[in-house]
């Protein structure tokens, strides 16, 4: 079985507890057989020297907060310089709506490249799913992964499949949400190209997150799209 992790950190994260470094995500991944991850960190360098490191296996997203006034610099130059495939925005820790206009410009570099912005969702008030449908609308060509698909809680899940069955540009990861079932509705809802599996990592596992995928329903040809295919070709790795 291939697996692609599309939702990987690198760093330290106090309030949750936990941190992993390089080798700590390369033995996890060796660990459970995961061919590549998508993975991001704050600082940016961290993520730069992985992907500098072991080219083959991470696709880099560039961490920005959009009040910053070079926000949208700072995305252009990890795309063209270094190589990230794409943009990773967290409205919970940055206090910013997805729709907001302060957001246009970092999603103008990733629509001038091609490449998809992961978001953060699932936690009020700065993360609801309801929250990305007038982004998704100014920002056709942009490919928003709606990270999380909710979280935990059921009516954001719900939420979550609601908006993006709306809105073709949207994908799901299924990172830390919390039921299931919940994975095979999406794939039928979004169809099979649009939800990708995640960890979480180091904030969930593996060990748990991919059986999650495995015991949700899907049959052989759908489980090969979410676990691998799909952030292959998402995150164009």
């Amino acid at each position: 079985m291939k697996v692609i992790d599309a939702h990987t950190h690198l760093g330290d994260f106090p309030v949750f507890g936990a941190s992993i470094d390089l080798e700590g995500l390369l033995g996890l991944m060796n660990r459970y057989s995961i061919e590549k991850a998508v993975v991001s960190a704050l600082p940016n360098t961290l993520t730069r020297e992985a992907i500098e490191k072991h080219p083959n296996k991470f696709a880099g997203l560039v961490r920005v907060n959009p009040h910053e006034a070079d926000a949208a610099a700072q995305a252009e130059e990890a795309i063209t310089k270094w190589g990230f495939k794409g943009v990773k925005l967290n409205p919970l820790f940055n206090n910013f709506l997805p729709d907001s206009l302060v957001v246009d410009p970092v999603m103008e570099v990733a629509a001038r490249h091609r490449v998809p912005v992961l978001i953060h969702s699932g936690h009020p008030p700065w993360s609801l799913p309801w929250s990305f449908e007038r982004l998704a609308d100014r920002h056709p060509d942009v490919t928003i992964v709606m990270a999380h698909m909710g979280h935990g809680h059921i009516v954001y899940i719900n939420g979550a499949l609601d908006v993006a069955e709306d809105h073709p540009n949207i994908a799901v990861d299924t990172a830390g949400m919390t039921m299931h079932t919940k994975i095979r509705e999406a794939v039928e809802r979004l169809g099979e190209h649009r939800v990708m599996y995640g960890s979480d990592t180091p904030l969930g596992h593996p060990a748990w997150e991919i059986p999650k995928v495995q015991v949700s329903g899907l049959d052989e040809k759908q489980l090969h799209k979410v676990l691998y295919e799909n952030a292959k070709t998402i995150y164009n790795m």
